[in-house]
């Protein structure tokens, strides 16, 4: 008989964040690249990219203002001379979940 081990859910905070800059045309991909590349190197940070925002999961909400201020600082880089942000945050603590979670949770 196997005996598995539990992994412990802990406490997250989720966020919604989109990202713009302003007169470069109409396609932004290759901002959203960069961007992207970007929050890929922070620690403690997933995210999955959506058609129109990213959903961000860290466990507390510096790691979530630290891949917004590294997404502008990798816009600004590139030459962005305005950007627009867009930052959502659901702080939630009093149960452990992730964003699969909330999502799993109404596909049942």
């Amino acid at each position: 008989m196997t005996v598995g081990v539990l992994k412990k859910r802990r406490i997250v905070s989720i966020a919604e964040f989109s990202i713009h800059p302003i007169g470069t045309g109409t396609s932004v991909s290759r901002y959203v690249k960069r961007a992207l590349r970007a929050i890929s190197k922070i620690e403690g940070l997933e995210y999955q990219v959506t058609p129109m925002a990213t959903i961000l999961e860290a466990q507390d909400v510096h790691t979530i203002l630290k891949a917004v201020e590294d997404s502008h600082s990798a816009l600004r880089s590139m030459g962005a001379k305005r950007i627009s942000s867009i930052l959502r945050i659901d702080e939630r603590l009093d149960k452990p979940r992730t964003m699969r979670d909330k999502t799993k949770s109404v596909e049942d």
